[in-house]
């Protein structure tokens, strides 16, 4: 912008004399307008949480056979009596696989998810280049459909990085997937590290060692940043 508006100042210029005075007041409403803009954007995102829109971040990996995504999923929070907040439910890094059904395509309905709870993140960051783990899921442990639907994730690495694996057993529906991603050693570095940083947020650290002093009140967790409503990995 501020491009533009110099161009046009030495076009003026070039028909016509301007006075130090006409400049002058054009640069202000320049820094104005200036300002205006920058204020709109720190406004958009601001420390409150109060956004003027969701926001989506995913990392995600395509590959020829199938494609992998990354996200975290934010705790949630319940208010004690005693007074302040306390983590009802630990956060997760959902992850999402997908099938592909030709070049640079992908299915997205026959999606399988699979949720990292915050020691399985600790598992997978602490991999070394040789190192292998699996992770096994029962959706439904806790209810009369226990053992229908079995769920396990391995990695396991090879000469460029490591292969993320999905395997789905789904007995109600009688289907078996194997969804298999090659993860190079730079895209699982990213991995690794927004893992990392992600980890104190899926426990309710960050909200902890940033708590108000005891003579304020606690924030509500209905007013705290909004989170996208994420499919569960117990839907599937």
């Amino acid at each position: 912008m501020l491009k533009l508006f110099s161009s046009s100042v030495r076009d003026q210029l070039s028909l016509r004399k301007l006075s130090v005075k006409d400049v002058r007041d054009a640069l202000s409403l320049h820094r104005l307008i200036s300002h205006a803009g920058i204020s709109t954007a720190i406004e958009t995102f601001s420390a409150d949480g109060k956004f003027a829109s969701r926001i989506f971040a995913p990392y995600s990996v395509y590959k020829g056979k199938a494609a992998l995504s990354a996200t975290p999923v934010l705790p949630k929070f319940t208010k004690m009596n005693s007074g302040g907040l306390k983590v009802d439910r630990q956060g997760s890094i959902m992850l999402r696989f997908w099938p592909a059904v030709g070049e640079r395509k992908y299915d997205w309905e026959k999606r399988q998810l699979f949720a990292l709870s915050a020691t399985e993140v600790g598992s997978l960051i602490s991999l070394g280049p040789k190192d292998s783990c699996e992770f096994f899921h029962d959706p439904s442990m806790l209810s009369s459909n226990a053992g229908q639907v079995r769920k396990s994730l391995s990695v396991k690495p090879h000469d460029n990085g490591y292969f993320i694996s999905l395997s789905v057993v789904n007995n109600i529906l009688k289907t078996n997937d194997r969804l298999t991603v090659p993860v190079s050693t730079a895209e699982f570095a990213v991995m690794r590290t927004a893992f990392s940083f992600a980890l104190p947020h899926l426990m309710g650290w960050d909200r902890y060692t940033n708590q108000r002093p005891n003579n304020m009140m606690p924030e509500d967790p209905s007013k705290a940043a909004p989170r996208r409503l994420l499919d569960s990995e117990w839907d599937k």
